[in-house]
Parts: C-alpha cells; structure tokens; sequence
C-alpha cells in the first residue's frame, strides 16, 4: 500500500488542477493522497470528482503558521471545514496573503521588474496566492533565470528587498483549532534547512501536549540524520511518522510518492480524526 500524505494543486501553488493531481497520483501507483493546499479546501471537490478507481483521496491543508519569526506549516487532515472559528482564521489568513502579495509586487516594480498583480493572480488562477506565483511572474517577465532564483535575498527570499511578512496561526493554536474541528494535524517538514530555521524539538514537544497527531518525517528536505533525530522524538513523544512528497507538480518535478507513509502510521493517523473520513471513488461524497 503506497501512501503519499501531502501534495498541492492549482488551488494554492502546485501547478496542475485538482484532477490532474490525482490523475498522476493514480498513474503513480498510489493507493492514498491526501490533497493539502496552503490555507484552503477549494481544490476537494475537484479532486473528489475525478478520483480514479482504487485511489483513496484524504481532504487536508496546508495551514500557515509562526512563532517567534519563523515559518511553520501545518498539515491539517480529516477536519470539519465548515467549523466557525477556523474558517474565520482562514479568511483572515487568505485576506493577509492577497495583501502581501499586492505589497511584494510593489516593492518588486520599484526594484526595476515589469510584473503586475494581475499577472500574479492570472497564475494563481483563482488559487490561494503565495510566493511561488509572484516567482513565476519574475520568471515570466526574465527577471530571474529560475524559479527558485526569485527566493533569495534579491528578490522574494525570506528577508529579501522585496519579501514582506504577513498574518498566520501561532502553531499551538493551529493545532488546537484543528482538532476542535474534528480533524488531526501533522508538523510538516520541521527539519528543512533550506526553508530557514528549523522548529527545536522543546517546540514539537509543545504542540504534543497541545494535541499533535504526528511528524512529517520522510520528506526530501530531510537529511538522514535530521529524520533519524525526529523518528527519535516521535517515538519519545508517542506521534504518528509520515511520509510525503510535497509535490507541486512542474515546481518539484513530479514527485508524486517519491516519500511514502507506512500503513500502520496511516491507520492511526485516520483513527485519530473525528470529523470525516478517507474517500474513494465509490464514494465521492465527502462526509
């Protein structure tokens, strides 16, 4: 059974629609995705619609958080998304996130780079916008060579001339939030040094006591050592392991189940939610 527990669509940065995604899942050989995009559930019904006989869509999100300055995600899985108080936080979140990018493509256009806010959200394509769009549009306009060029110091890299911070979740309260809307949450890739800082384990620790399901542990961000370290701590702690491949299509060269969740893990972590359950295709209504 081959499990991929994190992925992303055009519903927030990934680059291929919710249908293609778990079209490619199914042709990948995955028997589970989970569909877990920055801030947001738009890309469900799409996916839930054209799932492929034998694969087993798990609704998730990506949820935004920090503490202390430093980036955190979130994956929130199984959860209710009509619950009142997290979606109120997810408005404000979506809210923050168009703000900043109208902020960061000013700051862009005085820095000499002919992009509008309007090329941004023609490529977010009514998606949560994030800053894998405003890199797209650097790229478009031969700003920078890459992609992964516009996340650096001159461009839109955390602390970069054109970077600007914005509203998200203390991820204790991210947590908490979670699991009062039935569902379960999973830090993801806290050992990823190329994203910046990476969570301390006093920090992970915290969030267990606040109700965390499991770590994010088998990702490529990790190195052998960093995954050894958390799957220590895990076992510590008593959380679920998964593994994921954080795939956004043509920005991470389609990766779909390059890392994969053990079956065992995968049935504690649904075990573990209360408010809804896996899908299949037999049964395309959520509940």
């Amino acid at each position: 059974m081959r499990i991929d527990l994190h992925s992303h669509s055009t519903a927030s940065d990934g680059t291929e629609r919710p249908a293609e995604v778990v079209r490619r899942a199914g042709e990948a050989g995955l028997d589970v995705l989970a569909l877990t995009d920055h801030d947001g559930v738009a890309g469900h019904g799409e996916a839930i619609e054209a799932l492929p006989d034998g694969l087993t869509l798990v609704p998730g999100m990506e949820l935004s958080c920090r503490r202390d300055g430093m980036s955190i995600h979130m994956l929130a899985y199984l959860f209710d998304p009509g619950h009142a108080e997290l979606a109120a936080e997810l408005e404000l979140i979506r809210a923050a996130r168009d703000d900043r990018a109208a902020a960061m493509v000013n700051r862009i256009v005085e820095l000499g780079a002919p992009i509008t806010l309007d090329m941004v959200t023609a490529i977010a394509a009514g998606g949560v916008i994030g800053r894998p769009h405003i890199a797209r549009a650097l790229l478009a306009v031969g700003a920078v060579a890459t992609v992964a060029e516009a996340f650096t110091p001159d461009w839109i890299g955390s602390g970069g001339r054109a970077h600007v911070s914005r509203y998200a979740l203390d991820p204790v309260r991210a947590v908490r939030l979670t699991l009062a809307a039935g569902g379960a949450a999973v830090l993801a890739h806290p050992r990823s040094a190329k994203r910046g800082r990476t969570v301390p384990a006093e920090w992970i620790a915290e969030l267990a006591d606040a109700g965390l399901a499991g770590i994010e542990i088998d990702h490529r961000d990790h190195t052998p050592e960093a995954r050894a370290e958390l799957r220590a701590l895990a076992t510590d702690l008593d959380l679920i392991i998964t593994g994921s491949s954080d795939d956004h299509g043509d920005l991470t060269g389609h990766r779909l189940g390059c890392e994969t969740t053990t079956p065992d893990q995968y049935e504690r972590l649904i075990a573990s939610a209360t408010a809804r359950t896996p899908i299949t295709a037999a049964l395309r209504e959520p509940n």
